[in-house]
């Protein structure tokens, strides 16, 4: 039961070190989006039950990441990793072009320097193992639903999938995760007596119409009780023409005597030929276990220059 705790308090690697502010990527709510006022929900026929709805529902933010091995791309991809005194100790880079005919994955560029790879060859942090598996499978010409939606195998299994619950799945309870798995429903009716929601109308990408759907703890709450919410922030992007949803940020921060954790993501799509794919996923921060060595962490991957060629 420890290593279940030890390892499942993990997948909420990445973010600021205790008391400290880490000045790594910003990946604040979708900073391509220009707001313009807010909702009229009368006029408009929206509620707030509208949103959380479509967030807890929502199947095409996945299927987005699925659809990438139809199409050419390039990704770009930068991963560090933090000393404690929050100095770059590692580095990851790779740029990827994915090929839609054989070989699939090519790389263009590959250099690690500092401390990446334990003496066995494997990753040092498990954030940066949780990062290859999530985003690099995705490029692989196995990947399928078996490999990257369905139940994960292997090394660190149950880690991994919980980790794609909170990327794909948020508000809903994350399985196996002792004392705060069910932390992440913010939709539940005792929750959300903490949170404020609001949505406003605005522009994305200079041309798309979107609302933004933002959930933020109430600013009137005890710091007790704000300490004991797991989930600050979460903000959606949802296109008005079809609902679907075209960004997500999250940011997650908890602390007991077990552990302490603090994590925030950004992933924003965008369209090619009305296909919505990819473009941009930034994580950054840090977590704390007992009887292991603290991860500090950020990662940015760029996605870019769809094509149906070869």
């Amino acid at each position: 039961m420890k290593r279940l705790l030890l390892i499942s308090i993990g997948l909420m690697a990445m973010v600021k070190a205790r008391g400290q502010e880490i000045k790594r990527f910003n990946p604040d709510t979708i900073q391509t989006i220009q707001l313009d006022s807010t909702v009229n929900i009368t006029a408009r026929r929206l509620s707030v039950q509208t949103f959380i709805d479509a967030v807890t529902t929502d199947t095409s933010f996945y299927r987005a990441f699925r659809e990438m091995k139809k199409y050419g791309f390039i990704a770009e991809n930068r991963i560090y990793t933090y000393d404690k005194k929050n100095k770059v100790n590692g580095r990851i880079y790779r740029k990827i072009r994915h090929n839609i005919s054989a070989p699939r994955l090519e790389y263009l560029v590959k250099q690690d320097t500092g401390r990446v790879y334990k003496k066995n060859g494997k990753y040092q942090l498990y954030t940066v193992e949780m990062f290859d598996y999530i985003f690099m499978n995705a490029y692989q010409s196995e990947f399928s639903d078996a490999s990257f939606g369905g139940k994960a195998e292997g090394s660190n299994a149950s880690y991994k999938d919980k980790l794609k619950t909170l990327i794909f799945s948020p508000g809903r309870p994350v399985k196996g995760l002792p004392f705060i798995g069910s932390k992440t429903e913010i939709f539940t009716p005792n929750m959300r007596q903490y949170y404020d929601y609001t949505f406003y109308s605005g522009t994305y990408l200079d041309s798309i119409p979107v609302y933004r759907f933002k959930v933020s703890i109430k600013p009137d709450l005890s710091s007790w009780t704000k300490d004991g919410l797991m989930i600050k922030e979460l903000t959606t992007i949802f296109d008005k023409r079809n609902f679907e949803i075209l960004g997500r940020y999250v940011d997650m921060k908890y602390s007991n005597m077990l552990f302490d954790f603090n994590v925030q993501m950004n992933i924003e799509m965008s369209y090619f030929n009305e296909v919505k794919l990819p473009s941009k996923i930034s994580y950054q921060g840090n977590w704390n276990v007992p009887l292991k060595k603290e991860e500090r962490a950020s990662v940015l991957v760029v996605q870019k220059d769809y094509h149906t060629g070869k």
